[in-house]
């Protein structure tokens, strides 16, 4: 009994002396089937990934390996580098899969929307000998990248999604995938890693600017546009006008600083076109606040070219705000509830102008025809011709 005691003992030390350096396991460890060898390697941080690679300084090309472990023949792993910022929109991709036989495959994909194709294509460099291995649920993706100076030091990204068939879904929004992104600096073999932000965060800037731009700053249009033409609202359609744009503008700041937090603690994570059109709200509803301080008299000479000024500013912040809150909600990737919600406040605030702009129209033509009437009752004294 004391021998079979002993033997067991044994045979878990042994175990647990083989089991643990698997479980440590980083790529310096690793062995390829084909005995390839690569003189710099990284552990990606996320996503179970790894990444081998030899720089070639006299031709500006890099032989490189990415690994991606605890993947399934169902599943797609992509590792791309994208010079305009750490996010898979705008990347350059290399692509494996397994094929409608089976077969491990890989080829270049260019990635310019928020839900690619991932069709074959080029990229805006050279790579050649592209091929995937499959084993022991790993996917491997050889190839050498003909790189140029901008390219040597840039961002890289990485992400596993599942497929249906023959079609590519969406990768998951995780933690993890969120932040699959960081630096690489090829001749120095330095890798950085990206960071997401939290999703309470984007939260907050989502809600901030959804509130503002896209319900209030239209709301207190339509109180300019449709109140004002009752008389009983007179002055307090212009009071209310101003509260509400006040109180848009003041709410979009806020969110407009959610913003640049959620950008200075993730650097390099850009969104190029919803920060563009961000920036530009910010400008425009800052020209309409100057605006408000420097409106002229009803009277003044001036003030047809500041109603025109005020108008085409006020609209086109409106357009540009719809636009960018729906850019916000591809990239939140929220529930499909939010879009919907916020899709049936549009729809809402629609119908609603649509049956004020018909009453608006109606009171104005009454109103000059009585106007009208008047004055030809006035000009004959009450009498006929």
């Amino acid at each position: 009994m004391g021998k079979s005691l002993r033997a067991a003992l044994f045979s878990c030390v042994l175990l647990m002396c083989l089991s643990v350096p698997s479980l440590a396991q980083t790529c310096g460890t690793f062995t390829f089937s084909s005995n390839q060898i690569y003189a710099t390697c990284s552990d990606l941080p996320q996503l179970d990934s790894f990444l081998h690679w030899n720089y070639h300084p006299s031709n500006m090309t890099a032989d490189i390996a990415f690994r991606r472990t605890g993947t399934t023949t169902s599943n797609w792993v992509v590792w791309a580098l994208n010079p305009t910022g750490q996010q898979m929109q705008g990347s350059q991709a290399l692509l494996a899969f397994h094929d409608s036989t089976g077969t491990p495959t890989a080829y270049t994909t260019s990635i310019d929307t928020m839900s690619p194709t991932m069709q074959r294509g080029n990229l805006s460099f050279g790579v050649q000998n592209i091929r995937a291995e499959y084993s022991n649920n790993e996917m491997i993706i050889f190839a050498t990248l003909q790189l140029n100076a901008n390219l040597i030091s840039t961002n890289q990204v990485w992400q596993v999604g599942t497929m249906t068939g023959t079609t590519f879904n969406s990768h998951a929004m995780d933690p993890a995938n969120r932040a699959s992104v960081g630096t690489i600096n090829f001749a120095t073999g330095t890798t950085v890693a990206g960071s997401a932000p939290s999703n309470s965060k984007k939260n907050v800037h989502g809600v901030l600017n959804a509130v503002s731009w896209g319900i209030l700053m239209p709301t207190g249009i339509m109180i300019a546009r449709y109140v004002k033409v009752f008389k009983v609202a007179n002055p307090a359609w212009f009071y209310l006008h101003v509260a509400c744009q006040s109180s848009a503008y003041v709410v979009g700041v806020a969110g407009w600083g959610t913003g640049l937090k959620l950008g200075s603690d993730s650097p390099g994570i850009k969104y190029e076109k919803h920060r563009n059109i961000g920036i530009t709200l910010f400008c425009l509803a800052t020209l309409q606040i100057f605006a408000m301080l420097l409106r002229p008299k009803p009277d003044h000479k001036y003030r047809l070219y500041w109603n025109i000024y005020h108008h085409s500013i006020g609209y086109a912040t409106i357009i540009l705000s719809i636009i960018n809150v729906y850019e916000g909600l591809d990239i939140l990737d929220p529930e499909k509830k939010w879009k919907r919600a916020y899709s049936g406040v549009l729809i809402f605030l629609g119908a609603t102008a649509a049956v004020l702009e018909a009453v608006t129209w109606l009171i104005v033509i009454r109103r000059k025809k009585t106007v009208s009437s008047d004055k030809y009752t006035n000009g004959t004294n009450g009498y006929g011709a």
